[in-house]
């Protein structure tokens, strides 16, 4: 997957992609923009209203008129705080509902990926993506945007309110913002690049400390606890070196930011009190107070507008990086349209050439057929190419020659959904979400009822190990299944298998990693769901498929030996020697 992120300071086209999600949602976006704008317009109000008090009112001693325009004063004080709260309000609101629907998106999306994009893209990353980078982009509207939009419309109204008032006080104070424009855009070059290195690191740290508490198991068997912790520092440090770079621009430019308005509030002060003394009319005791007040006003939303761009460019990156798993091209052909709720279950592979990798082909011609009803069996070495035919059968990956039928249709006629459906598969390496054994079993299929589980958990012989259980069918068994052992959770998966009802059953491995005592469950569970229905059982212990009514070898993507256990027996061939290899190593043992 690629990271390469925009270098642009602020991506016009990323921005204007990231605004058509507002759309659906226009009425709340006008009234957080109705609540800027007249925040805005209210800002100058009360010091525009001083200067009348401070210049008219006190010097007549015009205490009615004082009164009423405190009044108005507070009033004017209520308002801003009651559009302030619709502004932050909706402003959050807008940016949560955006982020919903982009995380929506996002997961919808990569739900349709190939097997190939996750087996390439580590999880780190993906959930990185799908949960931090995508509330940073709540950030964007909540606090980036609209308070930008807030701080530059106020900063306008005061500009011209100040203009309007007293244009040379106004030159005066605009003279450092010249200089402070300038040094804002130094800064926000400079937190572009330091946002876009915290974001890097984020992801490597998500995806580090995901994969070791994964295989947590795996370092501490082989005791790798001091390597792992220090390859955990060396990625922890550098982590804190981006943050601690991006904390540097912000020690530089916000001392600078904060010493300028008070140059120019010096310099209001130093003309208006000679305008004072040497009885000038160029400036009123009311007008040096208000645009002290102004000058706040006009100085503080530049400051802010620097702050709020680090919040908008961190959004900005965010966006970037999920606009790019967004824009990857790597979803699965689903471009059958035969949808088949039943099928017989005949299945073919004719001369099938399969590689992952360009010119390092794994299946090289594999023909073979299974007729409905049928038990075969595929045996082989580790890369033999066993499991590359359960992807192709299943479409997870496209053949680079040949033809896979079912019942006489090419698998690529298919709608997905239509194939899948009449396929299960029960892998070696079961997995469990974090959730009850009866959600694990129908996978919250809601037209599979409990009384079926509980029947077909009978069937096959595992309803008085499930009964055994705290909860029962309502046992919650954790984060991958790590509640029951092995082969608890295989028998669980058979029963996933069973309760779908599928014309074609495929069994990986599935008795590989089992004690004897759970074996003898699943070989009878074995029995029970293989029986009228066509099955391929891909193991590497042999004496669990002598009864299959065939047996394919394979040996380097390609099948060298077929037929039924006595016959390969007799052969003296590959699989005659495999068999006395474990024969002779189980009697050992």
């Amino acid at each position: 997957m690629s990271e390469k992120v925009t270098g642009k300071v602020f991506d016009i086209k990323l921005f204007k992609r990231l605004l058509g999600y507002i759309r659906v949602y226009r009425i709340n976006f006008l009234i957080a923009l109705i609540s800027v704008l007249v925040g805005a317009i209210l800002a100058i109000v009360n010091p525009g209203l001083l200067i009348d008090i401070v210049d008219e009112y006190i010097p007549a001693k015009n205490s009615s008129a004082l009164l009423t325009t405190v009044t108005i004063m507070l009033s004017v004080l209520l308002l801003k705080v009651l559009f302030q709260f619709l502004f932050i309000y909706f402003a959050n609101w807008l940016g949560q509902h955006i982020i919903k629907d982009i995380r929506s998106e996002l997961f919808r999306h990569m739900l349709r990926f190939k097997m190939q994009y996750f087996n390439n893209t580590p999880v780190g990353k993906l959930v990185t993506r799908s949960v931090s980078d995508i509330e940073t982009i709540a950030s964007i509207f909540g606090q980036g945007l609209f308070m930008i939009v807030s701080d530059l419309l106020t900063m306008l109204v005061v500009m011209g309110f100040m203009l309007y008032k007293n244009w040379q006080l106004a030159l005066i104070a605009f003279t450092v913002l010249p200089i402070l424009i300038y040094a804002t855009k130094i800064f926000q070059k400079a937190m572009k690049a330091a946002f876009n290195d915290v974001r890097n690191e984020v992801s490597n740290l998500n995806t580090f400390v995901q994969e070791r508490i994964v295989g947590m198991k795996i370092v501490q068997l082989f005791t790798r606890e001091k390597i792992e912790y220090d390859a955990f520092k060396s990625i922890n440090n550098k982590h804190k070196k981006a943050w601690v770079k991006a904390i540097w621009y912000n020690s530089i430019f916000f001392p600078i930011a904060e010493i300028f308005p008070q140059i120019a509030i010096g310099f209001i002060v130093w003309y208006g009190g000679l305008s004072i003394l040497s009885i000038s009319v160029s400036a009123t005791t009311g007008e040096i107070i208000a645009f002290i007040m102004l000058c706040q006003l006009l100085f503080r939303p530049l400051r802010q507008i620097a702050d709020k761009f680090n919040t908008l460019q961190m959004g900005m990156v965010a966006a970037d990086r999920v606009f790019i798993i967004l824009d990857e091209k790597e979803e699965e052909v689903d471009d059958g349209k035969l949808v088949v709720p039943v099928v017989e279950g005949n299945i073919a592979f004719k001369n099938v050439h399969f590689s992952y990798i360009k010119d390092e082909p794994v299946l090289k011609g594999v023909s073979f057929e299974v007729k409905q009803g049928e038990t075969i069996a595929v045996v082989g070495a580790t890369g033999a190419g066993k499991s590359t035919i359960i992807n192709l059968l299943n479409r997870f990956y496209d053949i680079d020659s040949g033809e896979i039928l079912i019942d006489g249709t090419s698998v690529n006629t298919f709608k997905l959904d239509s194939l899948r459906d009449n396929i299960a598969v029960v892998l070696q390496d079961v997995f469990l979400f974090s959730d009850t054994i009866y959600n694990n079993i129908t996978l919250n299929d809601t037209n599979i009822t409990m009384k079926q589980v509980e029947e077909a958990a009978k069937v096959i012989g595992v309803h008085d190990f499930i009964m055994s259980l705290p909860e029962g069918y309502d046992y919650n068994v954790k984060e991958r299944g790590v509640m029951l052992s092995a082969g608890q959770r295989q028998l669980i998966s058979f029963l996933r298998a069973y309760v779908s009802d599928p014309a074609i059953l495929i069994l990986d491995e599935a008795t590989s990693s089992i004690d004897s005592q759970s074996e003898k469950l699943i070989q009878k569970a074995t029995n029970k769901i293989t029986k009228g229905r066509t099955s391929i059982v891909i193991a590497h212990r042999l004496a669990t498929i002598k009864k299959a009514d065939r047996i394919i070898v394979m040996e380097k993507g390609e099948i060298v030996e077929q037929g039924t256990h006595n016959e390969l027996l007799k052969q003296k061939g590959y699989y005659s020697k495999l068999y006395e290899i474990q024969f002779a190593t189980a009697l050992a043992s």
